[in-house]
């Protein structure tokens, strides 16, 4: 590949060429590409070539610098043209990568103005969008119902080793294979059923999926078992999964639940990603917040809070390959013990004394409770927790009778439950629980509170399934709220996936939030998508979207009636002529800054990958200790090349991506009307308390 690429530089980019091999040294070639450089910008041949252009200059004013890179708090050293200036003068030398290379190749190429043109259409992505199938779609409910009769046997024969004094789903003696099968079917529609008898190990996740996994695959998962990653993977997840080598492309849901060779070889060696979730007692983290308890409450923002209560919320329905508390998952303050999960006497002080925090708190006004998972929490505890929020929430209110205006605390406003349960076992939102929702929003309302959301995470139009459409009616006919988060992985990166995602959830009544660039560590290299091909989604899919300030404003109406939001967002969109609703955000989680696009490309690592020096999001309130963490750079740990190639072993055509080389640049997209917080009528203090800096 590096000889390949060696004589494209030679034969498409001439005068880079001799510019390279006429310089007596870097220090000269790098002269002359800030020249270049220059002069394309003023050219301005076409957008993609000016983007590429500015980049090329700023890799170049980067040279020979020396930064800290804040994920890794490792040193970079810059040295992206030297080594191409070596490279074009010496081709001899052998190169154990020519990712760099070939990146370099493309941006100067685009530069020059002879590749990088914008011409993807909504024809194209309309074609994109037909490859994947929902849930919801005939073919793939009765490829499920072959899958579900499959499993139903599988799990008969496990439970016919099972006995009344160890489990609550047994057969009693005498029962007729038919009436086995009948009783099992009956079980099937019991979240609780599936939770007991999720696959726990390598083998039984095989022997769930037939046997089908190939003898490579088992190895890494063997090697995970023996390394200590959980297996949790429920019967119902299972069904999703396609065990035959023809039929429905199932990669965005296997890549969940099939853990990669990379993880497994970094499981033990995980770091937190995200900083401020490193907490010493009496110490602030990351971000310069104090917290009453070290595991029990996450923050990063002044405004919001996120609350992880000793309960199995601390669990999830299955475990995520690229979960970004994986670190968590590793230390085993996340885990799969449900029955050691169980709330403790203890935790009703330390509730108490979570909710005093809040209502101390002169910011905060969102309150995300999350884990793990939030619906893992079983109804009555989780109840429990949400009539505690309610009494704070009016205590807050009581507090401020007594403040001046300017000098007045936040009240709590928003009060979200992190939950993938409506993906992984959307068994579990019963009636009971739509009860318990309806009944905080009533109350909540007189207590101030106006935004009630229930945020997911579906990964793929696969995920919405009848079962999944049932949970959703019963949470938005609680005056709820669902919005998705989507984890930008690989699977998910391909063109018309997360646009057919948008519309299927939109077509339920669903807003989506956030579209996240996996986390750049090395346990999820093999699942990563360069932010590089973020900003292309949004650039050239879900542009197909965009919306006039009047028709956001008619959608923000919608959801904040609350009434028949999926039949009034069906008519919405036809009469706009939209296939989605993109009021999702394309954004990384920086460590410790908060979530952003807004970044330039300054510099590509000896392998390929790009290094981005990162600007905060603007458009919302931060710990002051922004202001003193200087420049933020993150290097991506995939290289485009890499990425493309993971493509093409899905089935892509990588040509379909051939713009993404040109994405160098990012800004963090504005945030729909619905995710900002409604205005009170009085200012609240600019003093922040709870904060060491």
């Amino acid at each position: 590949m590096a000889k390949t690429l060696y004589n494209r530089f030679k034969k498409s980019l001439p005068d880079l060429y001799k510019a390279a091999t006429e310089s007596s040294d870097e220090e000269q070639f790098i002269d002359s590409v800030r020249s270049y450089a220059s002069l394309k910008i003023e050219e301005r041949i076409s957008p993609a070539s000016e983007r590429c252009a500015k980049t090329l200059l700023t890799i170049a004013q980067h040279e020979k610098r020396v930064v800290s890179e804040l994920s890794r708090g490792e040193k970079i050293y810059f040295e992206t043209l030297s080594k191409l200036w070596y490279f074009l003068n010496n081709p001899q030398d052998k190169y154990p990568s020519a990712d760099m290379y070939e990146d370099l190749y493309n941006l100067f190429l685009i530069a020059e103005g002879k590749s990088g043109s914008l011409s993807y259409t909504r024809t194209r992505l309309s074609s994109h969008m037909k490859r994947w199938p929902s849930g919801l779609d005939k073919e793939i409910r009765d490829k499920r119902e072959k899958n579900k009769n499959r499993l139903i046997i599988h799990l008969i024969k496990k439970i016919e080793k099972r006995t009344q004094n160890t489990s609550r789903y047994w057969f009693p003696e005498g029962l007729s294979f038919e009436e086995k099968q009948k009783t099992v079917e009956l079980w099937w529609n019991d979240y609780k059923f599936h939770l007991t008898m999720a696959a726990r190990t390598p083998g039984e996740v095989n022997a769930l999926l037939g046997d089908s996994l190939p003898v490579k695959t088992m190895k890494i998962l063997n090697k995970a078992k023996n390394k200590g990653i959980p297996f949790f993977v429920t019967p119902y997840y299972i069904s999703l999964l396609n065990p035959e080598e023809s039929g429905y492309d199932d990669h965005s849901v296997r890549s969940y639940v099939i853990y990669s060779e990379s993880l497994v070889e970094t499981y033990g060696n995980i770091k937190a990603w995200e900083r401020e979730d490193l907490v010493e007692p009496g110490r602030p983290n990351a971000a310069g917040w104090l917290l009453p308890d070290s595991h029990s409450i996450h923050r990063r923002y002044p405004e919001v809070a996120i609350m992880i209560p000793e309960t199995r919320g601390r669990s999830c329905g299955g475990l995520c390959a690229s979960c970004q508390r994986m670190y968590d998952f590793q230390s085993e303050r996340l885990n799969f013990d449900l029955d050691a999960l169980k709330p403790r006497e203890s935790w009703d002080a330390k509730l108490n004394k979570l909710m005093q925090y809040f209502r101390e708190d002169s910011q905060i006004r969102d309150i995300l409770i999350t884990g793990g998972d939030a619906l893992m929490t079983r109804n009555k505890p989780l109840e429990k927790i949400l009539d505690a929020v309610l009494e704070m929430a009016g205590k807050k209110i009581s507090d401020n009778l007594k403040r001046a205006d300017g000098e007045k605390f936040a009240e709590l406003q928003r009060v979200r439950l992190g939950s993938r349960l409506l993906a992984y076992l959307p068994f579990r939102i019963n009636n009971e629980l739509g009860e318990i929702l309806s009944r905080f929003r009533e109350k909540g309302l007189k207590a101030g509170i106006t935004q009630f959301v229930v945020q997911t995470h579906f990964q793929s139009p696969l995920e919405v399934t009848p079962e999944a459409r049932k949970a959703i009616e019963i949470i938005l006919s609680a005056g709820w709220t669902i919005s998705n988060q989507l984890v930008f992985n690989a699977a998910a990166s391909r063109r018309g996936h997360t646009a057919r995602l948008r519309q299927i959830l939109n077509s339920l009544g669903v807003i989506t939030y956030y579209t996240f660039t996996v986390k750049g560590f090395a346990e999820n290299r093999s699942v990563f998508a360069p932010n590089s091909r973020s900003l292309q989604e949004a650039a050239e899919e879900k542009i197909f979207g965009k919306m006039t300030q009047d028709q956001e404003r008619e959608l923000n109406k919608i959801f904040v009636s609350g009434e028949k939001i999926a039949r009034n967002l069906k008519g919405f969109m036809k009469e706009s002529s939209l296939p989605f609703l993109p009021t999702d955000r394309n954004v990384l989680n920086l460590p410790a800054i908060g979530k952003s696009m807004t970044f330039e490309t300054v510099g590509i690592t000896p392998t390929g990958e790009r290094i981005l020096k990162f600007d905060h999001d603007r458009t919302r309130k931060h710990s002051p200790i922004i202001d003193q963490m200087g420049e933020v750079y993150i290097a991506e740990n995939c290289s485009v090349a890499s990425y493309l190639r993971e493509l093409e072993e899905m089935g892509e055509n990588r040509r379909e991506y051939n713009s993404i080389w040109s994405y160098t640049i990012g800004e963090t997209e504005p945030v729909f009307w619905l995710f900002k917080y409604p205005k009170k009528s009085f200012t609240i203090t600019k003093e922040m308390s709870n904060l060491s800096i």
